[in-house]
């Protein structure tokens, strides 16, 4: 597990964790870009949306090998958000919006996304 200060700093830390993950798992090099991306976004959601830049709460990550699949979950300590009604970012009205586009790179990169907790947490699952 990876436990992470809510401040914008601790992204750098997910590089480092990810690169563990490619020499343990031997994932390739577009494997290796999907989570780093993947994660990197749920991350930023986390820290800026969930617990709102609030450096006294923390973002978690834990990973899980279950056969040819890594799960990694990422929790927040926030009230978590309506991820069953994002709007879709590749359509025209939002295309020029500044940011809304984190859990749609998740879900084009990962092989499975789930919500918990009222979107508090939210793991990825990428076949190995």
């Amino acid at each position: 597990m990876l436990k992470l200060a809510s401040n914008p700093g601790s992204v750098s830390q997910i590089e480092p964790f990810v690169n563990q993950l490619v020499h343990r798992y031997q994932l390739s090099p577009d494997r290796q870009c999907d989570i780093l991306v993947s994660l990197t976004e749920a991350v930023t959601n986390a820290i800026v949306h969930g617990n709102g830049q609030e450096e006294n709460k923390t973002v978690r990550i834990k990973m899980k090998r279950e056969k040819d699949v890594l799960a990694l979950r990422v929790s927040d300590e926030g009230r978590g958000f309506d991820y069953k009604n994002l709007p879709d970012p590749t359509q025209p009205e939002n295309i020029c919006r500044c940011g809304g586009r984190g859990v749609y790179l998740m879900r084009q990169l990962a092989d499975n996304i789930r919500f918990f907790n009222n979107g508090s947490t939210v793991e990825m699952r990428f076949k190995l």
